[in-house]
């Protein structure tokens, strides 16, 4: 299947790279238009409805309106001149909110629209009065805008109704302040410009410059670049469609992660292609070079595929996660990969058959014999001192794996960056709690299809006002059928912090479920509640995804292989890999930045990342490993020779998917810069310790007994009817006149 693809693929090459180019472009353009269409921001739709938080969202929307692309605002409304507001300002207040709940905001034009696939986010707001300082210093309005907080469009029209209210209020001698959620998306946005293009820059840059290096040619740096860019839309635009098709809606964050993700293994099985075609065509200089594209992409192939079905296996299996971020990333990413896989044996084979040795031009390294040069030296240690080496990896491994005592897990979800809505926010907490404009909710149902009253819940209200750390209660709400109720609370902690989660699932639960009126269930929302319980969901979902992926990655390793030692010795260097990285993580963010804990999503995602990304350097490695030792000779040369051919490839693949989500840890997002450097230092422990290191001298020393219980066939490799064939025409390409 695999030589039937890439054979195709070199034989029909302008075919294949021109349905590729159309499929790739329009699938690009769809992904773009629609990818807010088929994603969501807020985290408690992602949680089943067995959570208290699900089940109290679920009442929200169905008994006061709520919906959930509902955006809350707080609008901080205040004197310019910073004297208390009078009962005429409050008054001028109430009637410029009124006016301006009535008037529509339309959406700006942007140079980005793609036609008919351009959603109108235009709407009239809803804005009403929420409360007054206690010293009158200012007023606070709630707005309420409908969309995805990320969209670019809705966050246009935010723009727009922000500076309507800041000049209709201006007029009237005040000054306003914006906070909450869509306003500190948008005002990070803003910031982030700069910062975005930056890294994007420095990526793009790193790739290129790495590979002028390493190839001397600037074809060489940029096709696999452009390639990937292409591969990469397509894939988004895939995911995009098949969430719209199925009406599943992915997180925010996901086509960023496909991006980086598709943009370093893309990079990275383009390279292994590259380092084998040149190694190829340097070794055999009188055959055609689509006969070698052939050759080696149908060898490559087989170790390219098995890498991306490790990171298919291993994503795959957040499918059994019980929170839905977690269930819809991993298949989602999986699919990216199975893009970038189908490119890797159809796209980039037919590239090397169209540009074959001019592919490295101006460089002259295809006509004379490369130096062995660092790689040499490493594979030339390796074998010679292999047990002193691998002291040495799992010392340094066990040194990073340290930090793993004492971790932490952090729920927070601060932006990282002083924004205008963050200095609004801390205006208001200075005079009233500090969960004013984020509260947390009880909500309250009638089980025996009898109506609430107000003085019904009295009780309950008292016994959440006695809770140490509830700043204030609100009044009680009634839905419009009086069939439930609302109860806001104001917490003293920040919502997002782990304070304030541990005060609404503990004593605040635990009241809830002590003064609950009989007849009636009540259930606790907002977003500490949110997080305590996606907390919950987080432990459960990890003590499943790891055992699951491992088994998976495992057996695709043993399909590999074909040896039962082998699989167990990568098996456990990964998992090296993996404790050295997170601990590396809780040592930096932890204990020397003095974080809350590392973001609850790193385990996940550097298991994924790092023991499935990881493993693709070991496959290639070992793959290598066992083609040399297919030949007659001591099994430490073969080793050498596999480590001086495989590692350049190994660590140039490295330093460019490492480069590459290293460019996420320059954001001001904490979550993200933990993410970014994690995975980058992973990456590079995997690629230059584990996997040049590591692995090779574990081989050096067992020698072909590592292959057990299937010894390599020392020079005698099987042939399938298709292998026979390609040898025939090998022979004839060899023995015509002039070649």
């Amino acid at each position: 299947m695999i030589r039937a693809l890439t054979g195709f693929s070199t034989r029909n090459p302008w075919k294949v790279i021109a349905a590729w180019t159309v499929v790739g472009v329009f699938l690009t353009m769809l992904g773009q238009a629609l990818v807010y269409r088929a994603s969501q921001t807020q985290a408690g739709d992602f949680l089943p409805d067995k959570y208290d938080s699900a089940a109290a969202l679920k009442v929200a929307e169905d008994k006061f309106g709520i919906k959930p692309d509902a955006n809350a605002v707080t609008l901080l409304v205040a004197r310019s001149d910073g004297k208390v507001l009078t009962a005429s300002d409050q008054r001028k207040i109430g009637a410029e909110a009124e006016r301006l709940g009535r008037r529509e905001v339309t959406m700006p034009k942007s140079k980005d629209d793609v036609g008919f696939l351009t959603q109108d986010h235009s709407q009239t707001p809803k804005v009403g009065p929420a409360m007054v300082a206690p010293d009158k210093s200012f007023e606070l309005l709630t707005v309420e805008l409908k969309g995805n907080r990320t969209d670019p469009g809705v966050q246009s029209v935010y723009r727009t109704f922000r500076d309507q209210a800041r000049a209709a209020f201006a007029d009237q001698g005040m000054r306003t302040g914006f906070t909450g959620g869509m306003a500190d998306e948008t005002d990070t946005a803003d910031a982030e410009k700069t910062n975005a293009k930056v890294a994007g820059i420095l990526t793009v840059g790193l790739i290129v410059l790495l590979n002028v290096l390493v190839f001397r040619s600037l074809l060489a740096a940029l096709l696999p670049l452009l390639a990937v860019v292409i591969v990469g839309g397509a894939a988004q635009g895939a995911v995009v469609g098949v969430a719209m098709l199925t009406d599943i809606k992915i997180d925010s964050s996901t086509p960023q992660l496909i991006q980086v993700v598709l943009l370093g293994i893309g990079i990275d099985y383009f390279l292994f292609l590259l380092f084998r075609f040149r190694e190829q065509l340097r070794g055999r200089p009188e055959l055609p070079h689509r006969l070698v594209a052939a050759e080696v992409s149908g060898r490559v192939g087989t170790a390219v595929t098995s890498a991306a079905l490790t990171i298919v296996a291993a994503f795959a299996t957040l499918g059994v996660a019980t929170f839905g971020q977690f269930r819809v990333l991993g298949p989602a990413i999986a699919l990216s990969v199975l893009v970038m896989l189908l490119a890797s044996l159809t796209l980039m084979p037919a590239l090397l058959a169209v540009t074959g040795r001019k592919m490295f031009w101006p460089s002259r390294a295809l006509k004379r014999t490369p130096r062995e040069g660092t790689a040499g030296r490493i594979s030339a240690l390796v074998t010679r001192r292999p047990l002193t080496l691998i002291v040495a990896s799992v010392a340094l491994l066990a040194a990073l794996g340290a930090g793993l005592a004492g971790i932490r897990m952090d729920y927070g979800s601060e932006s990282g960056r002083d924004t205008p809505a963050s200095a609004t926010a801390a205006e208001i907490s200075r005079a009233l709690p500090a969960g004013v404009s984020d509260p947390t909710t009880v909500y309250i149902t009638a089980k025996d299809g009898g109506t609430l009253t107000t003085s019904r819940l009295d009780g309950l209200s008292r016994s959440l006002a006695g809770v140490e750390g509830v700043g204030k209660v609100a009044r009680t709400a009634l839905s419009e059928d009086h069939r439930a109720a609302r109860i806001d609370l104001y917490l003293s902690a920040d919502p997002q912090t782990q304070k304030a989660r541990d005060l609404v699932s503990g004593p605040v639960r635990a009241a809830v479920a002590g003064h609950t009126p009989d007849g009636t269930e009540a259930h606790v929302g907002g977003t500490a509640a949110i997080f305590a319980d996606i907390a919950t969901a987080v432990d459960h979902d990890l003590k499943i995804v790891f055992p699951v992926a491992a088994v998976l990655i495992a057996l695709i390793l043993l399909v590999l292989l074909r040896s039962l030692l082998a699989p167990m010795i990568l098996m456990v260097s990964v998992g090296l890999g993996f404790a050295a990285t997170l601990g590396a993580s809780a040592l930096v963010f932890q204990h020397m930045l003095d974080k809350p804990g590392v973001n609850f999503t790193l385990p996940l995602v550097l298991f994924l990342f790092v023991v499935a990304l990881g493993t693709d350097y070991n496959i290639l490695i070992s793959d290598r490993i066992r083609e040399e030792m297919e030949q007659p000779g001591p099994a430490r040369a073969a080793v050498a020779r596999a480590v001086r051919h495989t590692a350049p490839a190994i660590a140039t693949a490295g330093l460019v998917l490492a480069g590459s989500f290293g460019s996420l840890a320059v954001t001001p997002a904490p979550s993200t810069q933990q993410i970014g450097f994690a995975t980058a230092l992973g990456i590079l422990l995997s690629a230059f310790v584990l996997s040049i290191v590591l692995v090779p001298a574990l081989a050096a020393i067992l020698g072909r007994s590592i292959w057990w219980p299937i010894r390599p066939g020392r020079g005698q490799r099987r042939h399938t009817p298709q292998h026979r064939a390609y040898d025939q025409e090998w022979d004839r390409a060899t023995s015509s006149p002039g070649r």
